[in-house]
């Protein structure tokens, strides 16, 4: 990648952030692979509950993502994935940014800084879940190193999807 990448903080996430992911996240874009459909505040606020435990007991989570000016924009982090299918017992990392922030280097900066965070806490390797129509997702997997490791069709919405994989 040849452009400088954004500033960008990471923070586990408040309960303010589950109000600030619900406002962030209410466009259809960003909802695209993810239901299609904005969540409701219930879904956010179990969210970032969540995450908070996963930040106490494995030292790493989906992080509230903010901008240079401490704005939230959206969250990049890690958690065992949550799936009865797929990669049960792996660290699954991912994103999900405002869509007027998208184009601009957050999610790839963010992502970069989740790794290092992972790979401190001595997680040996993650993978991405990506539908494979999410083509800014994927280029963000092959931003950090991440290869193809296999196709599925998820069992919900039977849309075909791509597991990702890097070993830290």
């Amino acid at each position: 990648m040849n452009r400088t990448l954004p500033v960008v903080r990471l923070r586990v996430p408040t309960d303010e952030d589950a109000v600030a992911w619900h406002r962030v996240f209410d466009h259809p874009d960003v909802m695209e692979f993810h239901g299609g459909r904005s969540a409701e505040l219930s879904v956010y606020e179990e969210l970032t509950a969540r995450q908070r435990k996963h930040d106490a007991e494995l030292g790493f989570c989906l992080w509230t993502m903010l901008d240079e000016d401490d704005r939230v924009i959206g969250f990049t982090g890690a958690q065992p994935w949550p799936g009865e299918w797929g990669p049960a017992g792996e660290i699954e990392i991912g994103w999900r940014l405002g869509r007027e922030h998208w184009g601009r280097g957050y999610v790839t900066a963010a992502a970069l800084l989740t790794l290092e965070r992972v790979r401190a806490a001595g997680v040996p390797s993650v993978v991405a879940m990506v539908n494979a129509r999410n083509t800014r997702s994927i280029a963000v997997t092959r931003r950090l190193g991440m290869r193809l490791a296999e196709t599925f069709t998820t069992p919900e919405s039977k849309q075909q999807g791509h597991c990702y994989r890097l070993e830290l």
